[in-house]
């Protein structure tokens, strides 16, 4: 491995690659063997990638899981571009070039000891990343609700773990949250069975008006996914008057704050403002984001 600190907390790390998955749709999954990054990644980070020698500029993936003693990092990306596409392309054994851990990730509150994780499409990698933290401090009862409008990276399973508030017939679940003792539902507008006919947000609605207002009180939502989802996230939590963290995805070039090219309005107290996505972000209080620009 040849490692160089970037900026104390970022690590420049050749990875080799462990295991790279095909899935439907253009989807893979992605592991590689990248300590530092492993060691200091937190739920809603993510990394530059190098998709290839020849290419110049990087492309920015969602951590979905890692393991800090066995130095792996994993990640569910969709090859849409040429960057990803050349990606796709490497193979086990393959050295690729890893910067990251980058950005500011989610912090869940201790007095919401119901984290609500929404993830669509390629924003369900930060909601596992989340619930595997999560699993780990017996404090917090997460669940998970996953949309995506192709077939989804895993073979779903009926949930054994049984949920008040939630549409009979909705028992489609992810099997590694499944396993974890997490329940979660799956929704989609394909009419995949087992799964809500529907958007993640209407899950969401139908789950939280069905609490007891003492329940309600202890959840804090956390999401990932296209920005038109994550618009009808923070109007969801508007409506409920719950808290809400979304982690954004743009388009950049350096990933650590120096071209500006990833910058969103967010409100402030101050005012409006440009914040950049890679390092004061990704995760925004979802609140101040104005998704309407």
């Amino acid at each position: 491995m040849n490692a160089k600190p970037h900026r104390n907390t970022i690590f420049v790390e050749d990875a080799t690659v462990l295991s790279h998955q095909a899935h439907d749709a253009g989807q893979y999954i992605l592991r590689v063997q990248a300590p530092r990054c492993a060691a200091h990644a937190e739920p809603g980070s993510f990394v530059h990638l190098s998709c290839d020698p020849m290419l110049p500029l990087r492309r920015p993936l969602s951590i979905m899981r890692v393991d800090p003693e066995a130095g792996w990092v994993e990640f569910l990306y969709k090859a849409v571009g040429y960057g990803t596409g050349l990606l796709a392309r490497r193979a086990k054994g393959d050295t690729i070039s890893l910067m990251g851990p980058i950005g500011r990730p989610f912090a869940p509150h201790p007095q919401r000891r119901r984290p609500l994780l929404i993830g669509g499409g390629v924003g369900i990698p930060p909601m596992v990343f989340l619930a595997d933290r999560l699993r780990r401090q017996p404090d917090y009862s997460p669940f998970a609700i996953l949309g995506s409008e192709v077939p989804f990276p895993f073979r779903a399973k009926p949930s054994q773990i049984m949920l008040s508030g939630v549409p009979e017939g909705v028992i489609a679940a992810m099997p590694l949250l499944e396993d974890w003792g997490i329940p979660s539902r799956l929704a989609s507008l394909r009419g995949y069975a087992g799964c809500h006919e529907g958007y993640v947000t209407d899950l969401a609605r139908h789950w939280l008006d069905g609490l007891s207002a003492e329940a309600r009180a202890e959840v804090e939502i956390f999401a990932c996914g296209p920005h038109p989802m994550l618009a009808a996230v923070a109007s969801l939590a508007r409506d409920f008057d719950l808290p809400a963290q979304v982690s954004l995805e743009e388009y950049m070039a350096c990933a650590v704050g120096g071209c500006a090219g990833c910058t969103v309005r967010v409100n402030t107290p101050e005012g409006p403002a440009m914040k950049r996505v890679c390092v004061d972000g990704p995760v925004f209080d979802a609140a101040m984001v104005a998704f309407g620009h």
